[in-house]
């Protein structure tokens, strides 16, 4: 992607990328921080629930007054999405019902949406990727998330020829990680209550990285965007360093523990027993890859390639992903080249809302990475042939039944409302994709 020198011209002419931001939170602050130091973008408006709490993060972040007085903050998202001073929104709000409302909205008024909303693009991300494709707009993954950087390297791999054995990332996973709850996370994360809050960390949102919720929708994210395969039950998070990932990575016929070939899989930073793995993968991503012959397989040797014994797979990683930071990279890709940085093609990945523990009828499920549920990775056709209730809508709504720990929670469990805007562009999707 080459495009700086245009952002430079962009720049003399005074006709800048322009973006406007649904969300200030900790990506969207991130992505903030670099709009001073980037020539050709600047910022519009930006809509959040809390608008002094935005104009707040953008003063944190190192934004001069002048720059503060020129973007214009409200609480209204819908209007801003209308503006005729934007060209690119991000929807960077994590609340899956908005975040679908939002997209849409900003699809039908012509605005190419970058959604760096993965619970909402896992919930209905193909409806929304069609619409904006008939709408002539650009729907887009969010560059410096793991998705798009994982499907970054997938493209690459296919253009260049290869076979792409598996695809995924890296976190922080041991099994009793998926009941964990808001009121036991920091203990895994070695930080007291006070810590976390002092570095105003929210509880719920990192225990969602940690119960396993993240993961299953960055891997739904991906394989809908890829046509790789889900694991039938679940993510394995199988231990690996980066040295191990051909080897770990590779179909069971192989001598590895995959159940086939062209699969995503999240690989673990500690040992089943808790000890470190050498060299993790914590922050980053990866591509497994197959030579295509024995030529090839050769060439993998002669350059230093990390492989197999058999030389045939090998991988190829990056070791760190910066989120926000590198979220200018998808913008500038739908401005300016009219392409995304990775979008969703398909129904192939879902994320199933799962008991945490013994739940009863009349409990309210507090959602993704809350005390009731957790969010398994499974193949799209097996949701919808057993009427798992997606993790996105399992907030906020009342069990009518029983739901026994380590089931997953059924659309008939729960009392929801079939007329919500959320519910019924799920439907929707369901309908065209399922």
């Amino acid at each position: 992607m080459f495009v700086y020198q245009e952002l430079l011209a962009r720049a003399a002419a005074e006709k800048p990328v322009r973006v406007g931001l649904i969300g200030a939170g900790k990506f969207g602050s991130m992505f903030l921080s670099q709009v001073p130091s980037t020539p050709g973008l600047t910022v519009s408006a930006i809509a959040d629930l809390r608008p002094g709490n935005a104009r707040k993060a953008c003063a944190e972040v190192g934004w001069s007054e002048d720059l503060i007085s020129a973007v214009t903050f409200t609480d209204d998202a819908t209007a801003m999405v209308a503006r005729d001073d934007v060209d690119v929104i991000v929807e960077a709000t994590g609340s899956p019902a908005a975040g679908l409302t939002h997209a849409r909205e900003a699809i039908r008024q012509g605005r190419h949406v970058v959604m760096v909303n993965v619970e909402a693009d896992v919930l209905a991300g193909a409806l929304l990727a069609e619409e904006a494709r008939k709408a002539g707009v650009v729907y887009s993954m969010a560059y410096g998330d793991q998705p798009a950087l994982t499907c970054e390297m997938v493209e690459w791999a296919r253009s260049c020829g290869f076979t792409v054995v598996a695809a995924g990332k890296g976190t922080k996973y041991l099994p009793s990680y998926h009941a964990s709850t808001p009121d036991t996370v920091w203990d895994h994360y070695g930080l007291t209550p006070e810590q976390a809050a002092e570095a105003g960390m929210n509880a719920q949102m990192f225990n969602s990285f940690l119960d396993g919720t993240k993961s299953a929708l960055e891997m739904a994210a991906i394989a809908n965007a890829t046509g790789l395969t889900p694991p039938a039950d679940g993510l394995l998070f199988p231990p690996a360093g980066m040295d191990d990932l051909a080897h770990v990575l590779r179909p069971i016929a192989d001598g590895g523990q995959l159940a086939g070939k062209g699969m995503v899989e999240v690989v673990s930073s500690m040992e089943r027993d808790g000890r470190p793995v050498c060299r993790d993968l914590r922050w980053g991503v990866y591509v497994v890859i197959e030579a295509p012959n024995p030529y090839a397989a050769a060439c993998f040797r002669q350059y230093g390639m990390n492989t197999d014994a058999t030389g045939r797979y090998s991988a190829m990683y990056k070791p760190f992903h910066l989120i926000g930071l590198e979220l200018n990279v998808s913008i500038l890709s739908a401005a300016l080249l009219g392409k995304p940085t990775g979008s969703t093609l398909s129904f192939d990945g879902d994320v199933a809302a799962t008991a945490k523990r013994s739940l009863v009828e009349g409990e309210i499920l507090d959602g993704e990475g809350g005390s009731t549920v957790w969010g398994k990775l499974l193949p799209a056709k097996t949701s919808l042939d057993f009427g798992a209730l997606p993790i996105g809508l399992a907030h906020g709504v009342k069990l009518k039944n029983n739901v026994a720990a380590g089931q997953i929670v059924t659309w008939g469990d729960v009392d929801i409302d079939e007329t919500a805007a959320a519910i019924r562009i799920r439907r929707e999707m369901e309908q065209r994709f399922g």
